[in-house]
């Protein structure tokens, strides 16, 4: 009975370990009255009530590029960031309502963490990300 216990516990958190390294499950720390995440290919999209903590999950980006990465927040009250973090968690570019946009030069073969942080937030958040062609200094993605 203990080793079908021991060998259902290993076989559940092999699972999980394969369904965060894939993107499809998250990690998160969060108390709220409502919380709606909807992931995707090209954008991430949130809709919280009276939510404070985080949410991270691990993301990948389908060729090497610079992307440029907007952030859309329509809070009615509260704080929301986004933070991309490389491999080793080490943050790449931070969002929010005071710097909504950014580039990062991503790679296709690496693992990135998208990180939500939310202090009382309340309404909707929107991170939309696409690859930007050659582009000179100071122009925006188009």
């Amino acid at each position: 009975m203990n080793i079908c216990f021991a060998m259902l516990a290993i076989f559940l958190c092999a699972v999980m370990y394969f369904l965060y390294g894939r993107g499809i499950a998250v990690s998160k720390n969060i108390r709220a009255v409502l919380f709606m995440s909807r992931p995707g290919k090209s954008a991430d999209k949130v809709d919280l009530d009276s939510c404070t903590g985080w949410v991270q999950r691990v993301g990948r980006f389908h060729e090497s590029s610079t992307y440029e990465l907007i952030l859309n927040t329509q809070l009615s009250k509260g704080e929301a960031e986004f933070s991309l973090l490389d491999r080793k968690k080490r943050p790449l570019l931070k969002l929010n309502r005071r710097c909504p946009s950014s580039r990062a030069e991503l790679y296709a073969d690496s693992r990135y963490y998208l990180r939500w942080q939310f202090i009382n937030a309340t309404g909707e958040c929107e991170l939309r990300w696409k690859p930007c062609p050659l582009i000179m200094e100071g122009e925006k993605c188009k």
